[in-house]
């Protein structure tokens, strides 16, 4: 037997026996067809900034996603990575940078079209449009482009919240206020359902925007009641003081100065309370001004 031959021979027995130890281990559980241990981390660090951003806690937030695309980068998952630049997107939106939140967005959509991920390329149009809309483009054309890219997003509840709040702003530009708040209650209603708590407040903030606008005090401090709820649920402190200083000038406007000072004095009191410095000085001047 040459010793091409013997190595032939060696080699397949040793497959063979490999095998038979594997086939004779009938105890050895089967093996999952995919893992998601890195990619479950990558889904917890961007939960982790999502709260951190609805808290207010933009640099902690920073902090987490840049866990999250290290971890995305590792198991090479685009969903993650055009996730996790559209969640950096709106930290730096945020923090008053337009222009670096607008690459990033146009970076995910790219992301996403190449790698065949049609719901989230349609998220990151969503969220451009969003740019646009609140950096003075016309709201109809706002409206009616992220109305087509809804027809797109079947699967994500959220995605979908996500649109339905560009809408309703682009309708509150409009002037259309009983429609700025039926696209709004549309968002509101699937973060009930889903217990997502600070979304709901989010969602009963503005809507007590759209409601101050229209000149109804009396069912914008309903809404802020509600936020309020809601904020408080989550223990939302960061939400909570927007949702009290939002009060305060609804009863400045209506010209209830006791309400107002009240309700501004909790906005500063909550604001000192988790030391977000600015926000309470900006609750103090209001508070001053009366």
């Amino acid at each position: 037997m040459s010793a091409k031959n013997g190595w032939c021979i060696g080699h397949c027995l040793w497959v063979v026996l490999f095998a038979c130890a594997f086939a004779a281990c009938s105890s050895i559980p089967k093996r999952p067809v995919e893992l998601f241990t890195v990619r479950n981390m990558t889904e917890t660090q961007l939960d982790l900034a999502n709260h951190e951003v609805d808290q207010g806690n933009f640099e902690r937030a920073l902090q987490m996603l840049d866990e999250a695309k290290r971890l995305a980068i590792s198991v090479d998952d685009p969903s993650l990575l055009v996730r996790e630049m559209l969640a950096r997107g709106n930290v730096v939106y945020y923090q008053g940078d337009e222009a670096g939140a607008t690459l990033l967005w146009e970076d995910a959509r790219a992301e996403a079209e190449y790698a065949g991920e049609i719901e989230l390329a349609a998220m990151a149009r969503i969220y451009l449009e969003r740019g646009r809309l609140l950096s003075g483009a016309d709201a109809e054309q706002v409206r009616l482009a992220v109305s087509r890219e809804l027809s797109v997003i079947k699967k994500d509840k959220l995605f979908i919240a996500v649109g339905w709040t560009v809408i309703g702003l682009a309708e509150k530009e409009n002037s259309r206020f009983v429609e700025a708040e039926i696209a709004l209650k549309k968002a509101l209603d699937i973060h009930q359902k889903g217990n997502y708590l600070e979304a709901a407040g989010g969602d009963w903030y503005l809507i007590a925007s759209v409601r101050s606008v229209a000149g109804n005090y009396a069912a914008t401090i309903e809404a802020l009641s509600s936020a309020i709820i809601f904020d408080r649920r989550a223990e939302n402190s960061y939400g909570l003081g927007m949702d009290w200083r939002a009060a305060g000038d609804v009863y400045k406007k209506a010209g209830d100065i006791v309400s107002a000072r009240n309700a501004y004095q909790r906005s500063l009191s909550i604001f000192k309370a988790i030391s977000l410095e600015e926000e309470a000085a900006a609750s103090e001047t209001r508070l001053t001004d009366l």
